[in-house]
């Protein structure tokens, strides 16, 4: 990625009990998320980035120095947005007051259109005049982002935002934060250890681990290697950009098909969605199996015709992990191993993938 077009992190923190060393090129659109295990590194890299950490290191935000071995621009000089676990909303002010507030601190000041067009992606126009203790959880959360982009960020940082709500609170949120992923042309790096809200907003994954990256990358191609599998929760699997093609009212089913490959496609349970939604479909490893000739007479409903790519151990001995490319979308299959010796399985052979179950994101 050129520097002008791409967020360039180079941190090095050394404590007693912890050390940081991450060296990453980060797009400049779209949603990063910063995902791992508790105490793997993920805020800490976060407060580097804003300045709130004071580490060894550079950060490039699209060709502007934000720190080197010369410079270091403070917190308030940074054109960012930072989003916080708890709202930290002001408790004496609105939630209106809160986001002029956020204006004010603007480098340069959003003009009232662009704020207008925030307050409705979140939905919070009805909750401007309250303050802080008359909202819920997620509606304190709401306005805590506007409040951020508010100040008319080159780049909005989000720390386990919905950490401290319930699930139904969370499931509140999600579809706004949904929005804001399709409508923001600011990067997003967005911190979080849930599979779910990975799965549902992200485009590029940094996957973090003892203070170190140990993955990055396109959110579909990082999860569908097999030489670092990554368990994005309880197992390992992909996620496809995916569209709605076709309803069976009678089954209550759906087709979504691929976005990489729209010829290709799956049977999901109905979400409700119409035709031409874009979603986002998760095949777990567990879910598929191969076959070398094409079976009938199978429950199996959604059996794709691909070329296996590469096959490598599992985490347990007895089984093995194997890449089917379908027509440029990528699955990953768990097998044991005798049953891959068994099917004689080598990069390049044709075989059917059969999938079991696909889950329908958002």
């Amino acid at each position: 990625m050129s520097a002008q077009n791409s967020i360039h992190a180079r941190f090095k923190l050394d404590r007693a009990d912890f050390s940081l060393d991450v060296d990453l090129d980060l797009p400049n659109r779209g949603v990063t998320a910063l995902f791992g295990h508790s105490g793997s590194g993920k805020t800490t890299l976060l407060r580097c980035i804003a300045g709130l950490e004071r580490a060894q290191g550079a950060l490039n935000m699209n060709g502007e120095v934000w720190q080197d071995a010369k410079t270091f621009l403070p917190t308030h000089k940074r054109e960012l947005g930072y989003v916080f676990q708890e709202a930290s909303l002001f408790p004496h002010l609105t939630a209106r007051g809160n986001l002029e507030y956020g204006m004010k601190r603007a480098a340069s000041q959003m003009d009232r259109a662009a704020l207008d067009h925030v307050i409705d992606l979140l939905g919070i126009g009805p909750l401007l005049d309250r303050r802080p203790d008359q909202l819920s959880g997620g509606e304190r959360q709401r306005v805590a982002i506007a409040r951020a982009l508010a100040v008319k960020p080159k780049l909005l940082l989000m720390d386990e935002p919905l950490a401290a709500l319930d699930l139904a609170r969370k499931q509140e949120i999600l579809p706004y934060l949904e929005r804001l992923h399709e409508e923001l042309e600011i990067p997003v790096l967005y911190v979080s250890h849930a599979p779910d809200e990975v799965a549902r907003l992200a485009d590029h994954i940094v996957v973090m681990r003892d203070g170190r990256a140990v993955a990055s990358g396109a959110l579909t191609e990082t999860l569908a290697r097999l030489d670092l599998p990554i368990h994005l929760g309880e197992d390992a699997g992909v996620v496809l950009d995916a569209v709605v093609a076709e309803r069976d009212a009678q089954w209550q089913l759906a087709r979504t098909t691929f976005s990489d490959n729209p010829d290709a496609g799956v049977w999901v349970r109905d979400g409700g969605h119409a035709i031409g939604h874009h979603v986002r479909v998760r095949i777990l490893a567990r879910d598929v199996s191969l076959a070398v000739t094409r079976h009938s007479g199978t429950s199996i409903q959604n059996i794709l015709p691909g070329v296996v790519e590469t096959l490598a151990d599992d985490t347990h001995p007895a089984l093995a992990l194997v890449r089917v490319n379908v027509g440029g979308v990528k699955v990953v299959a768990r097998l044991t191993r005798r049953s891959a010796h068994d099917l004689g399985l080598t990069p390049g052979q044709i075989v059917y993938a059969q999938i079991k179950a696909v889950a329908l994101i958002g």
